[in-house]
């Protein structure tokens, strides 16, 4: 649940507010009675690097796909020739 405080609260409690944060309370920040901020525990995201072996794993545990079969399938659908 989120939880709303005045900024003056946020000045004089702080270091209660940054804990509760990290344990993940989601806060919203008020100024003369109007939102200005929110904070709320940073989301740890997975790296956007994939190690190649990582990737030739998934690769692996996918479905084998027939390349000549999936072309025939591709021709079937679709008119190749140039109009």
């Amino acid at each position: 649940m989120t939880v709303i405080i005045p900024q003056r609260t946020l000045r004089n409690e702080n270091a209660a507010i940054i804990e509760a944060v990290i344990q993940g309370e989601d806060f919203i920040v008020t100024r003369n009675g109007e939102p200005v901020a929110e904070l709320r525990p940073i989301q740890k995201s997975r790296s956007r690097f994939v190690r190649r072996e990582e990737l030739a794993d998934w690769v692996n545990l996918g479905p084998k796909i027939d390349a000549a079969a999936w072309r025939a399938d591709l021709d079937e659908l679709v008119d190749q020739r140039v109009l």
